[in-house]
């Protein structure tokens, strides 16, 4: 089976321009709970993971590898991994990934995530969101958890630009995923959320904004998507972006797919529906999560069905210390 690349890493100027869109509740069968793992949930903890990230380490952070898409998920009969026809409303269609330079919002809820996953540094991208909390963002469930570990001193770095943390390090305090993708890794939920502490006694939220979310939408809508990815031919210190109209994955998943470029370290990135170039708000509607590498030019990621709702409601309903 073909082996994806890691993938990627959205902005309200201020959190009450931006609703979280959240549709009526989900009965308890049809939610189940997620996956919670404590992160930094002591004050001597976190000031032992902020002081870790130096520069030095966030620069020399590696990519993150995306995990393998046929993993927990069901292939047909007859499918060997690769495309037999690409599809024809797409094949033409190509996006490199740019420098986003229209500012708004989007550059400040949008960051690079570190963590420590199997003895190394690596990276990932993310979402600050509009939650209860202000304290809530969201990114992959690889992003979390891989290889069935939780990763270690993780924190979100909003408007990271050239190892400049113009809104500072905030650190973890819980880890969230999907069941599935906690249990098996199953790409189709591959979706986590991340509640951090304060900073300076302000929230997330206060500081940076936030982006709305939302649930159980319609496929094939168009899509931005954001990321910080840092594997040739990028390199991790700038915000990168990609636009088109969603497609649905016929190969191994039920993701979506949208046509893009970028490369590892941009998996958690936000996909915004409804983005405004001019304010730099959108709602959240999925994240980057994996290449196939026989698609450069294809990036996937989870459909947010109530599995994610889940995830994001548990998030914003705990406390960030």
């Amino acid at each position: 089976m073909h082996r994806r690349l890691a993938l990627f890493s959205v902005f309200s100027v201020f959190s009450t321009f931006a609703l979280a869109v959240v549709p009526p509740p989900a009965t308890a069968q049809a939610r189940p709970r997620p996956a919670q793992h404590a992160a930094a949930d002591s004050a001597a903890e976190r000031r032992q993971v902020t002081r870790y990230w130096t520069v030095q380490r966030m620069e020399a952070a590696e990519p993150l590898d995306a995990p393998n898409p046929a993993k927990g998920a069901k292939l047909p009969a007859a499918d060997t991994g690769t495309p037999s026809a690409t599809p024809p409303t797409i094949q033409a269609a190509r996006s490199g990934g740019a420098p986003w330079t229209g500012g708004g919002a989007v550059t400040r809820t949008t960051g690079r995530i570190f963590f420590t996953t199997q003895g190394r540094n690596a990276s990932c991208s993310g979402s600050a969101v509009t939650s209860a909390n202000k304290s809530v963002v969201l990114t992959a469930g690889h992003c979390v958890k891989l290889n069935g570990a939780f990763h270690t001193n993780w924190v979100f770095v909003p408007g990271y630009d050239k190892g400049s943390r113009p809104f500072g390090t905030w650190a973890a305090t819980k880890l969230l995923t999907t069941p599935q993708w906690n249990a098996s890794e199953d790409v189709n939920f591959d979706v986590a959320a991340a509640v951090v502490a304060p900073l300076d006694g302000k929230s997330l939220v206060d500081v940076v904004g936030g982006q709305g979310v939302a649930f159980n939408q319609q496929r094939r809508q168009q899509m931005y998507a954001f990321g910080y990815p840092a594997a040739a031919p990028y390199d991790g210190s700038k915000l990168v972006y990609c636009s088109g109209r969603t497609f649905d994955d016929y190969l191994v998943s039920d993701d979506l797919g949208l046509t893009c470029d970028q490369t590892g370290g941009a998996s958690g990135g936000p996909w915004l529906a409804g983005f405004n170039e001019s304010t730099g708000l959108g709602t959240l509607n999925s994240v980057n999560s994996f290449k196939y590498n026989f698609a450069p030019n294809w990036m996937f990621g989870p459909y947010f069905g109530n599995e994610a709702q889940s995830v994001y409601q548990s998030a914003q309903t705990t406390g960030a210390l």
